[in-house]
């Protein structure tokens, strides 16, 4: 059972291929609720639900979905995931714009296939009571309106598609599917600001134990 934290759960059986990993994210809510923490691939909503199952948490426990961003590899089981366990959706407000296809998004990365409307439209700094409570920071550059959720008290970051991970090395996003590069480098710069001991990326890793030594040793090279 991939209980890998603590209350944070590494959902099985979403990934799409043996070489493409997806972390969809449960965590633990500071009462008996649940968070997800993206959504996954189209189809990924079966292994949710089957992993829910497993751990005997009812879907309805589920109130919030956090998305860190537009791709459909984050956004693809969104709808079947809201529709069953009826939680409130967040994302920052440009991202939200772009998931409602109101414009539709035309950078690299594949955009949702249908609109959905986001319940919840927040803005850099704003404080999420999910997951224990997260502050929502804006880390654009792999899409316009990217975040990453910081968990303050147990210094975990889940930091979507602003890094990827290979091994204990930490990565940018590749820019063949990166909006703006430099702009991504400047985020990276932030979250290296931050005290992070567990690093949760969405491909490769996590990093469980010193990630912000990891973060700042790929921000020091930028």
């Amino acid at each position: 059972m991939p209980e890998i934290l603590p209350g944070v759960h590494q959902v099985e059986g979403v990934d799409p291929s043996p070489d493409f990993s997806t972390h969809v994210y449960l965590v633990k809510d500071s009462g008996s609720s649940w968070t997800l923490i993206d959504t996954g691939l189209p189809g990924a909503h079966a292994a949710i639900f089957a992993y829910l199952a497993k751990i005997h948490v009812d879907p309805s426990a589920v109130k919030k979905v956090l998305l860190t961003h537009l791709h459909r590899d984050h956004t693809g089981s969104l709808h079947a995931v809201a529709e069953k366990t009826r939680a409130r959706t967040f994302a920052h407000w440009i991202e939200a714009a772009y998931i409602g296809l109101d414009p539709k998004y035309d950078g690299p990365g594949t955009p949702p296939a249908e609109a959905f409307d986001v319940d919840e439209r927040f803005k850099d700094g704003d404080t999420i009571d999910a997951a224990g409570g997260v502050i929502a920071y804006h880390t654009p550059g792999h899409t316009p309106g990217h975040t990453s959720y910081y968990q303050p008290e147990r210094k975990l970051l889940f930091s979507g598609d602003l890094f990827f991970v290979e091994g204990d090395a930490v990565t940018l996003t590749p820019p063949d599917f990166t909006h703006h590069t430099p702009t991504a480098k400047i985020s990276a710069r932030r979250m290296g600001q931050l005290t992070i001991d567990s690093l949760l990326s969405y491909h490769g890793g996590p990093i469980l134990k010193n990630g912000g030594s990891a973060v700042r040793a790929l921000t020091h090279k930028l």
